[in-house]
């Protein structure tokens, strides 16, 4: 057996507006959407998927937090400062072997989103 992905699922205030910041500020793709009006969604970007719910029965909307690792941090970082993303916690080097930061999608779930220092975890 192995587990080959992990696709977490956000519930949100807005669909629609969650969708636009997803795709508009983060850099995902819309991978699908379901109900009239849509009630669920996904997004893609390489091979991750966040799953986004807008249901009466979700559980409340910002109460998720998940680590995305990417690669290029600084340069991903700097689009999200001048997008305006409302950032928690600054970029910096973490004693844990990362450098990364925090910040609120518009329902107030929170991504962190670090790289590997160089060097850091190798081998």
């Amino acid at each position: 057996m192995k587990i080959e992905s992990v696709s977490p699922i956000l519930s949100v205030n807005d669909l629609q507006q969650s969708i636009d910041f997803y795709r508009n500020v983060l850099g995902f793709d819309l991978a699908w959407s379901w109900g009239e009006p849509p009630d669920i969604a996904a997004v893609c970007r390489d091979a991750v998927e966040i799953t986004l719910v807008q249901r009466a029965e979700a559980h409340p909307p910002g109460a998720s937090h998940i680590y995305l690792r990417v690669s290029e941090i600084d340069a991903y970082h700097a689009g999200l400062v001048e997008a305006g993303v409302n950032i928690i916690v600054p970029m910096g080097d973490r004693p844990y072997g990362m450098r990364d930061c925090r910040i609120a999608d518009p329902s107030g779930n929170e991504l962190s989103i670090g790289q590997v220092i160089s060097g850091e975890g190798q081998g």
